[in-house]
């Protein structure tokens, strides 16, 4: 039986401003470490946009005084494609299918690693992360981002947030809201909580660069981060 797990891989951690080839190569020697250990195991990794998408969708706005929120959308999910294809090369025969751009029509899985990115505007990449797990039947979504853990509330606004090492899904419901706009600044898309709770799927919020917590966490050690699961 395959052992599948979601991997929504932050834009941020693949290129902040630049492709960052330092951290892709430390990332694959750990994906190929872990894959090597267990014939079972196969991967799905759903790529962010990062500083790509973020310095794109400002030109955008800077020169068109109307600036339109779908096209802004469009440049952000093209980024989130290079990067996907960029993951893709990366990982060469380990990867045998298409970048995946429609979550709900994924088409086969032949490799050891599936690669998806954006799909369309309204739809983040944490909700196309939740739906390959409903597709594929993955229980556990691990959400690498440049944060280490969720917090209470936001940091940023009140100092009184603290860290959490578990919380329940309507925990975070609370916490993020129930609509979604682009680039919205959450843990995890209100969207994709909304359908991940129904689902009872298990989240891990973890710091994608961390390469040695990474390990620990797909090989279901004690790890650093933030464990989101059903009542």
């Amino acid at each position: 039986m395959d052992n599948i797990k979601v991997i929504s891989l932050g834009g941020s951690i693949i290129a902040p401003d630049k492709a960052d080839a330092g951290f892709l190569k430390d990332f694959y020697k750990e994906i190929t470490r872990y894959l090597d250990k267990d014939s079972s195991r196969r991967l799905i990794f759903v790529t962010g946009g990062g500083g790509p998408a973020r310095s794109y969708q400002a030109a955008y706005r800077e020169i068109v005084e109307s600036a339109d929120a779908d096209l802004q959308d469009w440049i952000g999910i093209m980024a989130t494609r290079l990067n996907g294809q960029l993951v893709k090369g990366i990982f060469g025969g380990l990867c045998l299918n298409e970048v995946v751009t429609d979550p709900t029509a994924p088409g086969n899985f032949d490799g050891r690693i599936l690669v998806a990115a954006g799909w369309k505007p309204g739809w983040s990449t944490d909700f196309d992360a939740v739906v390959l797990a409903e597709h594929f039947g993955a229980d556990t979504v691990i959400n690498l981002s440049n944060i280490s853990k969720v917090y209470s509330a936001d940091p940023k606004v009140d100092p009184d947030a603290v860290p959490l090492d578990e919380m329940s899904w309507n925990e975070l419901k609370n916490l993020v809201g129930d609509e979604w706009t682009p680039g919205k600044n959450v843990p995890f898309d209100p969207v994709a909580t909304k359908k991940a709770a129904e689902l009872k799927l298990k989240v891990i919020t973890a710091a994608g660069r961390d390469i040695k917590n990474l390990a620990l966490l797909l090989e279901d050690k004690p790890f650093e981060g933030t464990v989101i699961g059903p009542e």
